[in-house]
């Protein structure tokens, strides 16, 4: 291993205790800063889900779906059954664009609004739908875009 690689090993760690150390919505700057050292960089697109329980705590942060240089699949069901299988009270989506911009494409208001649909029907809360990029990132509950 790398010193650089090791040294983004420790960061990376060192982001991930201070994000669990509380509930992830008490401190968004943390979190975004988080996501960016994780994803921003990547040359292909990933979805992540962060699964929280009823304190708004991180369960479980998993890339649940690999993509190309300009789109991700999320399969609903998987996200669904992960987050039964973890009893996971709301989550997080995140995914990044590697092109830089961080807009939201219609496709992920779209899956978004409907993972939303579904997931009210499991009794499980979709909190935001956050985009990473190089330039910063998106929110779409921000953007009172769900």
């Amino acid at each position: 291993m790398t010193q650089i690689q090791l040294l983004r090993d420790l960061i990376t760690e060192a982001l991930k205790l201070e994000m669990e150390s509380r509930p992830l919505l008490s401190d968004s700057a943390s979190l975004h800063q988080y996501l960016h050292h994780q994803m921003a960089f990547d040359p292909i697109e990933k979805m992540r889900v962060l699964f929280m329980n009823t304190k708004n705590r991180l369960i479980s942060d998993e890339v649940l779906g690999l993509g190309t240089i300009d789109r991700v699949t999320l399969h609903i069901r998987e996200v669904l059954a992960r987050a039964l299988n973890l009893n996971a009270a709301s989550i997080i989506l995140v995914h990044n664009h590697p092109s830089g911009d961080p807009t939201p494409s219609a496709a992920d208001i779209d899956i978004t609004r409907r993972v939303i649909h579904l997931g009210e029907m499991m009794n499980l809360k979709v909190i935001d739908h956050l985009i990473i990029s190089k330039t910063g990132h998106y929110s779409l509950r921000a953007h009172n875009q769900i």
